[in-house]
């Protein structure tokens, strides 16, 4: 039976047109990651060489005066890359991949990032991901929405029911040889990723593969209940396609829309406005009211004098300090309404597949918004740990030879890439199950 089921198969057109169509725009998925990966390395490296040269150069010119050199030089933090974000590229595409900042306020530094043309942010990445979720469903709709209808218009399903006893056993083989051929692409698509991209197969990279499995299984499982109504051809490609653009589509972008209006985030612009004006509006003010407050954090500095007559590099970065307290309390309300809308986002995306998967897609491959929000909270760490190791120095009026260079190359900065099996894989299982169930329980009338 299965071998004819097959060969009939494999003469359809929509079999043909659905292998060059997956593979097609799979590969072109894989290498456009690919262009992404060569880009961060590009960017990566030229980062690291332009760090090197810059602290060279700014030496040359200001290296009796560390306060003025570090004034200049920049420190970079990267947020070290893993190939496996090439299939679900994400947030990544807006979000830096590496900071490079002074050892002034850190808000008016946080938010810059490249230029990119905003049309092509607007259209996303056609990643690997991007064909599982959106392109897979479409092909399982095309290959299933007239597994019934198409015997009983042709006139065959007659003859066919009098030749078996379990009709729905008949109807749900022909279902399992069209799953059967989408998995065969998918598990051909994923080890190409994994050969091009060079990612190896670690829990990550298993995790994005089951996901998807369960995904296409969930698809599978909603055709096949569309089709156990046992309606005509339009019917059931109207409904699959309706479905599909409001789980892909319409359902997505109405939580967007709530989660955006419900849990409104100040602007990052906000932020920078308060560091700014907490920093200028300094100078114009007595030295002690800057004084006081960086004093009352770093008491270790008390010690050293502040002339209200002439400027002083203690006063200046004292006075960028207190910029950066002035939008501190903004700069936490945004990580914690962003922080708040991903959680609401991910609980509603519990009931709904789609959004599942595009999320945990772009969790396992650390391209979503709470992996950027933990690079920056890093970055924060990193900027406090150079001014502190620079404050000294500079509040002595040392020269740049007190510094031992070689210890200020670019570093990296590691993403934690941990994830609950359980979260990961419950939703998209017992979706199919119960909607499986609901097929079977149609199809006892035949």
């Amino acid at each position: 039976m299965y071998r004819l089921l097959f060969k009939s198969f494999f003469r359809t057109r929509i079999f043909m047109v659905s292998l060059a169509l997956l593979l097609t725009v799979g590969v072109i998925g894989i290498l456009i990651g690919k262009q992404y990966l060569v880009k961060q390395e590009k960017t990566i490296a030229a980062a690291q060489v332009f760090q090197e040269e810059s602290i060279k150069k700014n030496i040359q010119y200001h290296s009796e005066d560390l306060g003025l050199l570090l004034y200049y030089l920049r420190f970079t933090l990267i947020k070290k890359p893993e190939n496996i974000s090439a299939i679900s590229i994400g947030q990544s595409d807006v979000n830096p991949l590496l900071q490079a900042v002074t050892i002034r306020a850190l808000e008016g530094q946080k938010y810059d990032t490249d230029f990119e043309n905003p049309s092509l942010l607007m259209s996303g990445n056609l990643d690997l991901g991007f064909v599982i979720i959106y392109l897979f469903p479409l092909v399982l709709i095309a290959m299933t929405f007239n597994l019934y209808s198409e015997e009983k218009e042709l006139g065959t399903w007659r003859i066919l029911a009098a030749q078996t006893s379990g009709k729905a056993q008949f109807l749900f083989k022909k279902l399992l040889v069209r799953i059967l051929f989408v998995f065969g692409v998918l598990i051909f698509l994923m080890i190409l990723a994994s050969t091009i991209l060079q990612i190896p197969m670690n829990a990550n990279f298993w995790a994005i593969f089951l996901l998807s499995v369960l995904y296409i299984l969930f698809w599978s499982a909603l055709c096949f209940w569309m089709v156990s109504f046992l309606k005509n051809s339009s019917f059931n490609a109207l409904a699959l396609i309706s479905i599909w653009v409001v789980l892909t589509i319409l359902f997505p972008a109405l939580v967007n829309n709530y989660v955006i209006n419900t849990y409104q985030v100040p602007e990052a612009l906000d932020a920078m406005v308060e560091q700014r004006d907490g920093y200028h509006e300094k100078w114009d003010m007595k030295k002690d009211i800057t004084m006081n407050g960086f004093i009352g954090s770093y008491p270790q500095f008390i010690k050293y004098e502040v002339p209200e007559d002439e400027f002083s590099w203690i006063w200046y970065y004292g006075m960028q300090y207190m910029g950066d307290m002035a939008a501190k309390e903004t700069s936490q309300e945004i990580t914690d309404k962003i922080m708040l809308r991903n959680k609401v986002s991910e609980q509603i995306a519990l009931l709904v597949p789609t959004m599942h998967a595009q999320l945990s897609f772009n969790k396992l491959a650390g391209t979503d918004m709470v992996s950027h929000l933990s690079f920056l909270e890093a970055l924060a760490n990193f900027h406090k740990n150079l001014r502190e190791g620079f404050y000294a120095k500079i509040f002595d009026h040392k020269s740049a030879d007190a510094v031992d260079w070689k210890n200020h190359e670019a570093k990296f900065y590691e993403l934690d890439y941990s994830f609950s099996w359980l979260k990961l894989l419950l939703p998209s299982l017992l979706m199919s199950i119960i909607i499986a169930v609901m097929a079977g329980l149609n199809l006892r009338r035949l």
